[in-house]
């Protein structure tokens, strides 16, 4: 269900209000498979998101259908878009974490390690 509701919002949605950068991060479907909460990651800015929002509330009767269809359920789910912010939040942990190795100074070289000594020295003493 993941995969063909990802495929419709990167290939098929017309809808001008959905913007940026939409990931379906999750797809949770209740037992008797009537309602669907499908968990998309919206990068950009508030303004944006909350229009991808109302656009995808907007597209879910339509993208109901198809799921029915492409999956060949009895019962198509009532979908419900849900924010989830695990992407956005990785990725402002790795801003944090850019910034604090571009703060830190650099590491001293690490001092050469000593040879290898070999197990038996070859010629002394048998």
């Amino acid at each position: 269900m993941r995969e063909e509701i990802a495929t419709f919002l990167a290939n098929d949605v017309k809808d001008p209000r959905i913007m940026g950068l939409v990931t379906v991060t999750g797809v949770e479907i209740t037992r008797d498979h009537r309602h669907a909460k499908v968990f998309v990651s919206v990068l950009g800015t508030d303004s944006q998101r909350a229009a991808t929002f109302e656009g995808l509330a907007n597209v879910a009767p339509h993208l109901r259908g198809r799921v029915g269809r492409a999956l060949r359920l009895r019962v198509a789910p009532e979908i419900e878009f849900r924010n989830d912010e695990s992407v956005a939040h990785a990725a402002h942990i790795e801003q944090l974490l850019a910034q604090v190795r571009k703060d830190l100074p650099a590491a001293p070289s690490a001092p050469a390690a000593p040879p290898a000594s070999p197990g038996l020295d070859e010629g002394h003493g048998d």
